[in-house]
């Protein structure tokens, strides 16, 4: 009679102890929403990748175990897999473990890691980075100059003197990496400037 609700306190005191680990901020349930794996990919790849530009150091995802679905695996939760593998390469994740057999402990990755990653392009379902613009011209000036601060600074810190030379070609490099994590919704211009103060931080 004792088991039922020891399994239920054993439940509250996980949740509990996850709440001050990572916090609703730092934590994606997918298990509530009940999504297609297409709309799970796409929803916790621009969350991760927000979560990045935040510079959070964990977060959780819960996908649940699949439990109702077909053969007891939950499709979602194979497709959330399949991305964080992606992603890792990617340079927007550092690693990811089981937390639970319905959720994932995910370490995101500096910002840095963006353009120090190599470039790969598998993962089905993935879209690609936006293009870089015809010209920097179409942002606004004061995200040009911080753009131009950190080209400078990631030149500088591969040891080169004179950066006026290769100072617009990084400027688009540095934009075509930072484009990729903060996406093209409504307010792409305040996200990019605070992820590009984020990649300032980091050359501190």
């Amino acid at each position: 009679m004792n088991r039922p609700s020891r399994r239920v306190g054993l439940k509250g005191l996980r949740q509990a102890f996850d709440e001050v680990r990572f916090g609703a901020e730092r934590t994606l349930n997918l298990r509530e929403s009940l999504p297609t794996p297409d709309a799970a990919t796409l929803r916790t790849e621009a969350w991760l990748r927000q979560q990045q530009v935040d510079r959070a150091d964990e977060v959780l995802i819960i996908t649940g175990r699949g439990n109702q679905s077909d053969g007891g695996v939950s499709v979602v939760r194979e497709a959330v897999i399949r991305l964080l593998h992606v992603l890792k390469r990617r340079g927007v994740i550092a690693g990811h473990q089981e937390h639970t057999p319905g959720s994932f402990a995910v370490t995101l990755a500096p910002l840095s890691a963006l353009w120090e990653s190599p470039r790969r392009n598998r993962g089905r379902g993935i879209a690609p980075p936006p293009a870089n613009p015809p010209s920097l011209d179409e942002l606004d000036e004061e995200t040009r100059t911080m753009l131009r601060n950190l080209a400078e600074r990631a030149l500088e810190g591969l040891g080169l003197k004179d950066t006026a030379t290769f100072l617009q070609g990084e400027m688009l490099r540095q934009f075509g990496a930072i484009a990729a994590t903060v996406g093209d919704a409504p307010g792409r211009e305040d996200r990019l400037r605070m992820a590009i103060r984020a990649a300032l931080d980091q050359h501190e």
